[in-house]
């Protein structure tokens, strides 16, 4: 769970194969070969007690014998070898093996990770095919073939993929700058090899094939990180599973694992595709025109067939066509004969010479609004390819990253592919490829989005927690796994959720007549027994009941049906509710359940009786704030009704958000709460109204926000405070703090800013704001420091920062104040805040890099217990000040008037 000693694994300076062997066949033979037929520059030793040379070379008979620890080695032996062998190289200083070998149980692999542990020797597999390091030379593995240097990294658990990769990488004459076989990933995994590759500097794409995930929080914390650098692509098998599992509430039955594992690839920023061809292709695409940010394509071609396909495939996957506005359509018209398409796709007719091909993509390229163009071209005896890709190649080069071609055929269309490609046009063999790659781009783009989007803030109170949770206890004392209608009801009220009045009465006609008169007439009838989790399901709902006598009927015939249905079920009672009369609302189903892998999720799409036909349900991870809301909503086909049409007004749908919101902090806030459903919940232009909740809860925890696969809000680390006569609270950063850190960055003085960054800027772009106010709690801290000023508008004072590496060994950190208030005490108390933060992490040191004129933070430094690295060089110009983290972790402080999460 660490990236340390991961350049040992990735780029070692000596290499040893325990096991090497000249037996035809064997790993160890086919290890010992592909090492020494490759560039590797360094001493590769054979360590094998049968052999005293191998190819000219001496063999050793064990680790210990060796002139020296290598930094890597391969073990090619038996099984029960591994752990004992695994001792020795790390007791000799080898800080990276791979496993090769397979069949080790999982005491063996126990064992191997025990005897690596007090070292911290990486272990790569076991069972795997070993890895690549094409620009050191490296293939320290038995694949069929090495492969070219290049930036693309390929990360797999398949080692039938590394090698179908190999081969056809190789082919198409693309590189590799990493290519890792998992195996049976003990030790090094996505995780680790995300957070390393996010930083390398040979990489500039990341490729995944996973089929499972083991630390999610770790996983998505390095897939984020990773995501905001560079492209990363992932086929995750099993999109099939075997069907979905028998669930007692709707969303359990919906929220499958598949689309949970989509819902995580799409909180991380990656892109999931679906075949090794697709992973390819987006690897183009995003290594091509990743740059290109229009919505609508422009297809130009000069077959009207071609252009068709073209266009089936951009209907078929939501992508819009640019219409050419009447600017475009008159240059077109000037440049192409009367009988062109007029209409996109730009057909301009299969006898075009060079010139119509330029005119016509001078004209798209020339005017913003024609969007990406796809040059779309089958071979003609007019003109040669080649001849027009030469003519276009200006065109191209200076429009950037607009252009995405189909060059359709094989020889004669070869060369000007290749022209194309040269000049850094991504290329397709078919238009329906190219449009695919397109709506990859789209998919990316938004997935990418979600990142960086400042949330707008919720209109949720803080929950009442110990209403709640008293519902849940109820039920659990009582040994029943749900809770009633009524006390689902109360928890969502306690959330803030608004739900219909519900009474709950015996199974009797006066007190069932008795409720309604209560409420008021119309009402709804709904059975109430612990034994019936869907009501609808057995006759046990009735609806817009209007008067005693037909309230009284629908008693007596809703126990004949529920008696015939369900004969051993226990009748606790009924539920009698008003009727609520909103005809324009839409039926939503808004529910949350625990994911085997990922933990907690929440799902929300079209809701009432019939939700699992409709099967219109989107799934998200928590924590949740108003965009990622939005976002999830928008999966859903639900989401254009909502919009309004015809008679019917656009819905409220901040307060359907704020429904999303409020069910995120149940889970984060009840480790108890297994499975939740609000289902209808009702949403118009007045906003949202539950009409009925089951919550089902566990004895043990299932969720809670140490159980999220991201790390919510710490809201246990906000206090309020009284500081230079202000009411002030400090908290961590949240993503809508947004603009308010902007307003404080533009209040800072040149020097200050100077002093905290080494530079004068203020004014900071959009991503690198997000990135400042969208961090990942698990791995960062940002405290800020607010009040409110003069007009009653809340302003930073200060803040301070840690960055943590993923081992959190070691943090950075760094703290400002506000120019004008400096000398009053604020930075020593942003200052302690950060400091017993990182100790309740468990981080091991705290480490700042300040300039040596900055005298007033390295007094601050040293008054906090921090010393100066010896080893920083006198004329360096800057001072690293450290602080070892030691003794007990301090807990959060009590948080007076703390901001809900």
């Amino acid at each position: 769970m660490t990236i340390r000693h991961l350049d040992r694994l990735l780029s070692p300076t000596s290499v040893a194969v325990f096991g090497a062997s000249s037996r035809a066949g064997s790993v160890g033979a086919m290890v010992w070969r592909n090492l020494r037929a490759g560039r590797f520059a360094g001493p590769i030793y054979a360590v094998n007690p049968k052999h005293t040379q191998l190819d000219g070379v001496p063999v050793f008979a064990k680790a210990a014998h060796l002139p020296g620890a290598p930094d890597l080695a391969l073990l090619c032996t038996p099984p029960d070898t591994v752990p004992q062998l695994v001792a020795e190289l790390a007791e000799l200083g080898t800080r990276a093996v791979i496993i090769v070998t397979a069949g080790l149980s999982a005491t063996q692999k126990q064992a191997a990770l025990d005897a690596a542990r007090p070292y911290v020797t990486r272990l790569l597999g076991p069972n795997c095919i070993g890895l690549l390091s094409p620009h050191i030379g490296l293939n320290a593995g038995f694949a069929h073939t090495d492969a070219l240097p290049g930036e693309m990294a390929f990360v797999s658990q398949s080692g039938a993929l590394v090698t179908a990769m190999l081969d056809w990488a190789k082919s198409r004459g693309i590189g590799l700058s990493h290519l890792v076989s998992l195996g049976e990933h003990c030790d090094v995994d996505f995780g680790d090899l995300l957070d390393h590759l996010a930083n390398d500097a040979r990489t500039r794409s990341i490729l995944l094939y996973a089929e499972s995930i083991e630390s999610p929080r770790k996983f998505m914390s390095a897939a984020r990180a990773a995501a905001r650098n560079k492209p990363v692509i992932i086929v995750k098998a099993g999109r099939a599973g075997n069907g979905v599992h028998a669930a007692a509430s709707h969303t359990g039955a919906l929220a499958g694992s598949d689309i949970v594992y989509d819902a995580a690839i799409r909180r991380a920023g990656m892109l999931r595709v679906d075949t090794m061809q697709e992973l390819f292709m987006a690897a183009e695409t995003l290594a091509r025109f990743r740059g290109n940010r229009s919505d609508s394509l422009t297809i130009m071609t000069n077959g009207g067939g071609a252009g068709v396909m073209a266009a089936d495939a951009a209907a078929r996957a939501g992508i819009t066509l640019a219409q050419p506005g009447s600017a475009l359509l008159q240059r077109l018209d000037d440049a192409l004969p009367f009988n062109w398409s007029h209409a996109n796709p730009i057909d301009i007719i299969g006898d075009a010479p060079i010139e119509r091909y330029t005119a016509t993509l001078s004209a798209l390229l020339a005017d913003d609004s024609a969007g990406a163009v796809l040059f779309v071209h089958a071979p003609t005896a007019i003109v040669r390819s080649d001849d027009i890709a030469r003519a276009c190649l200006p065109l191209v080069r200076e429009a950037g990253q607009r252009v995405m071609s189909a060059w359709l055929g094989d020889a004669a269309v070869a060369q000007a592919r290749q022209l194309f490609e040269q000049a850094g046009v991504p290329d397709y063999s078919t238009p329906e490829e190219a449009v695919h790659a397109f709506g990859m781009l789209q998919t990316y783009r938004r997935n990418q989005e979600i990142l960086s989007e400042a949330p707008s803030a919720s209109e949720n109170t803080a929950p009442d927690l110990a209403a709640a949770q008293g519902q849940l206890d109820v039920a659990l004392a009582e040994g029943r796994e749900w809770l009633s209608e009524k006390e689902a009801k109360a928890v969502l009220k306690a959330f803030g959720v608004p739900a219909v009045p519900t009474l709950a009465v015996a199974a009797s006609a006066d007190a069932v007549l008795a409720a309604a008169l209560e409420v008021g007439y119309p009402v709804a009838l709904k059975i109430a027994s612990r034994d019936i989790t869907h009501k609808s399901d057995v006759g046990g709902v009735r609806l817009d009941l209007r008067d005693p006598a037909s309230l009284e009927q629908a008693i007596r015939d809703m126990l004949q049906a529920v008696r015939a249905a369900k004969p051993d079920a226990h009748i606790d009672g009924f539920t009698v509710q008003p009727m609520v009369h909103r005809p324009h609302a839409q039926e939503v189903i808004v529910g949350a359940s625990i994911d085997s892998v990922f933990g907690p999720v929440i799902l929300c799409g079209q809701g009432g009786t019939a939700v699992e036909v409709t099967a219109d349900t989107a799934v998200a991870l928590p924590p949740l704030n108003r965009s990622l809301a939005r976002e999830l909503v928008s999966r859903t086909r639900v989401s254009r009704l909502l919009a309004g049409y015809r008679d019917h007004l656009p819905a409220r749908t901040d307060a359907l958000y704020d429904v999303l919101i409020a069910v995120s902090q149940m889970l984060a806030d009840l480790p108890q709460l297994a499975e939740l459903d609000i289902n209808p919940l009702y949403v118009d232009e007045a906003g949202a109204i539950a009409l009925d909740a089951r919550i089902r809860v566990a004895r043990q925890p299932v969720a809670g926000a140490e159980r999220f696969a991201i790390l919510p809000y710490p809201s246990q680390w906000a206090r309020t405070l009284t500081w230079n006569g202000r009411e002030t609270t400090v908290r961590p950063i949240r993503p809508e703090d947004e603009a308010q850190h902007q307003r404080f960055l533009e209040r800072l003085d040149p020097e200050d800013i100077r002093m905290r960054i080494f530079q004068t800027r203020r004014e900071l772009p959009r991503s690198e704001l997000a990135r400042l106010t969208q961090i990942d709690y698990d791995r960062e801290m940002a405290f800020i420091a607010e009040a409110v000023d003069t007009q009653g508008v809340r302003e930073t004072l200060g803040v301070a920062r840690t960055v943590s590496d993923p081992d959190r060994v070691e943090a950075e950190f760094a703290i400002i104040v506000r120019s004008d208030l400096k000398g009053a005490g604020l930075g020593r108390l942003l200052f302690q805040q950060l400091i017993d933060h990182a100790r309740n992490r468990g981080t091991g040191r705290l480490v700042g890099i300040v300039l040596r004129e900055n005298r007033r933070m390295l007094n601050l430094c040293r008054d906090m217990g921090f010393e100066a690295d010896p080893a920083e060089p006198a004329g360096s110009g800057v001072r690293r000040m450290v602080k070892t983290l030691d003794g007990p972790a301090v807990e959060p402080r009590s948080r007076a008037g703390a901001p809900p999460a």
